[in-house]
């Protein structure tokens, strides 16, 4: 896992969605932190925002249960290398 994009995920949780950061961790599932089907959208655009990315569905659908912070941080590092984009400050 990324060492820079899981805190930024973290931070985003914490900020925009109001999470108690100790029930954040890599393991956790998505759903697990109690976030409805709308706002796992919102919180996969507030991801692809920060990054400056835009990720296929295919690579990453937080419709589908069981997808992890670790997953995602994963899903995000492997599409930023591909693509060359770098990665942002922590916000």
């Amino acid at each position: 896992m990324n060492s820079d994009i899981y805190p930024t995920i973290v931070q985003i949780l914490v900020d925009k969605f109001h999470l108690d950061a100790s029930r954040i961790r890599p393991d956790a599932a998505l759903e697990e932190l109690g976030l409805d089907s709308l706002t796992l959208m919102e919180f996969v655009f507030a991801i692809e925002d920060q990054f400056h990315l835009r990720i296929p569905e295919d690579r990453l659908d937080p419709r589908e249960g069981g997808i992890t912070l670790a997953h995602m941080s994963d899903v995000i590092r492997d599409f930023l290398a591909e693509t060359g984009t770098p990665k942002p400050s922590t916000p």
